[in-house]
């Protein structure tokens, strides 16, 4: 029976760890996000490089969770939404760093890209409301500053 339980706390804990990972990998993404907006618009493209370079580093992260949700047999949303999220940055590596192809100059490229960025962070905030509903308005509230970086970008 005490085997039983330990197994279970270990399996509690495991899902708090993940849920944790994702949670602050989401806000940090928001962030950097966010703060890639900001330089963008200043023109400090070795800063806004570096600050790509850290987002797609955010990968690791996600992918961790991933593959600890499918090993805790998590819903099935859920590891769906985790599946988005690194297509999103598989997106992202493939077309900025593979390809090198300027696709933000390509509106043909860009939107569909433009949504797969939207529905990979609507499943960080969607995720984050289902693991922990305050920390889902935090994560929310980071989204909204990174809209807020947006519209400072294309400001005058």
């Amino acid at each position: 029976m005490v085997q039983i339980d330990e197994h279970v706390n270990k399996s509690i804990n495991l899902g708090k760890v993940l849920d944790d990972i994702f949670i602050i990998s989401s806000i940090i993404f928001n962030i950097l996000v966010g703060i890639l907006y900001v330089t963008t618009k200043s023109g400090n493209m070795a800063l806004v490089q570096f600050v790509g370079i850290i987002v797609l580093i955010l990968i690791i992260p996600f992918t961790i969770t991933l593959i600890g949700y499918i090993k805790e047999k998590e819903e099935k949303k859920i590891v769906i939404s985790l599946v988005i999220i690194l297509f999103y940055f598989f997106v992202e590596f493939l077309l900025d760093y593979i390809l090198r192809i300027p696709f933000r100059d390509i509106l043909a490229l860009h939107i569909p890209y433009i949504i797969v960025f939207y529905i990979a962070d609507f499943s960080m905030i969607g995720v984050t409301f289902d693991k922990n509903k305050k920390m889902g308005f935090v994560v929310l509230g980071t989204f909204f500053i990174l809209l807020g970086c947006l519209i400072y970008r294309y400001m005058g």
